[in-house]
């Protein structure tokens, strides 16, 4: 092992605390330039220049309280585990260099550290969580442990339940897209996840959709039912299906009919109650709807066969 290795095998890995506890001191700090170090390969979380004011601020006054971690990079230069912040502080601020803690880690364990470092930030996107918990779960997986005991691994160290860590591990398929909507609460958290489920292709369709405007969100309830609908269609799953839940038709509610009675009676004795009309009038529209043609039945003839139907009735 390397003398800037850590052994994480024991350590719970719910902190930057937890692993370097009271050694810190015993790792060299060293400064580098800013231009030597690099992003870390897939950092999921966004470093923005307006959340960054009061740590530039105390970067001018103080300089970095706490060193970097980064690791050798085969390219060249140093690759950030923890220190994707003050770095870019450390840019605004006007300085060149930045003190750092070079350290000897597998990509696994650099995973580890790097999510570990970052998670427990005071305010973080969906996605950001998402793709940590789904590196996180990675990286755990190859040292060996089953997917359920990594999932209560996770759970442990950062304070959620199993079924909550599983749901952003799932989101974290979702199209960058609808993800970045998901981020802006444009699509609701738990339909991002039910629509992750969804090949790529239809995922592009529901974005295009909300894009061009001809719908504005997908909610919980339709996320679900295509879920559902491509579950239970599976390879037969097409944009019909896809469509006939992002796009219900409207049922037309159809205007009760009526009969006007004056316009009705003059047709029939005033002693012809209201069932024998209507009698008389089914038989009819019976008549009409059987005729070659709308026009072989002609107002004169109703009036004629309404009057020998009458007639008949009469003893």
């Amino acid at each position: 092992m390397s003398k800037n290795k850590i052994d994480l095998s024991n350590v719970s890995m719910s902190g930057f605390d937890d692993i370097f506890g009271n050694n810190a001191e015993n790792i060299p700090v060293i400064k580098v330039a800013l231009s030597e170090l690099h992003e870390f390969f897939g950092h999921p979380f966004r470093v923005i220049d307006e959340q960054l004011t009061e740590l530039v601020d105390s970067i001018k006054e103080s300089g970095v309280l706490e060193p970097g971690i980064v690791r050798p990079r085969k390219k060249g230069g140093y690759e950030i585990i923890s220190g994707h912040r003050r770095k870019r502080a450390c840019e605004l601020a006007g300085l060149k260099e930045m003190p750092v803690r070079v350290m000897d880690y597998s990509d696994d364990e650099a995973v580890i550290i790097m999510v570990d470092a970052n998670i427990h930030r005071d305010v973080i996107l969906p996605s950001e969580k998402a793709y940590s918990y789904a590196m996180k779960f990675e990286a755990m997986k190859h040292q060996g442990k089953s997917g359920g005991k990594t999932l209560e691994e996770l759970s442990d160290s950062h304070g959620e339940g199993e079924k909550t860590i599983q749901r952003y591990i799932w989101l974290s398929r979702l199209d960058n897209r609808l993800m970045g909507l998901v981020d802006t609460n444009k699509i609701p958290l738990m339909a991002g996840v039910e629509l992750s489920f969804l090949p790529w292709e239809y995922q592009e369709l529901i974005f295009q959709s909300i894009d061009t405007g001809r719908i504005n969100t997908v909610s919980l309830a339709q996320a679900s039912a295509i879920r559902a609908k491509y579950k239970e269609r599976g390879a037969y799953f097409d944009e019909m299906d896809l469509s006939t839940i992002l796009f219900p038709q409207k049922e037309v509610k159809q205007k009760p009919f009526k009969f006007k009675k004056n316009r009705v009676t003059e047709f029939f004795p005033p002693e012809t109650s209201s069932e024998e009309m209507e009698e008389v009038i089914y038989k009819l529209l019976e008549e009409w709807k059987n005729s070659r043609t709308h026009e072989a039945f002609t107002l004169g003839q109703f009036v004629l066969k309404t009057g020998a139907l009458k007639r008949q009735k009469k003893p």
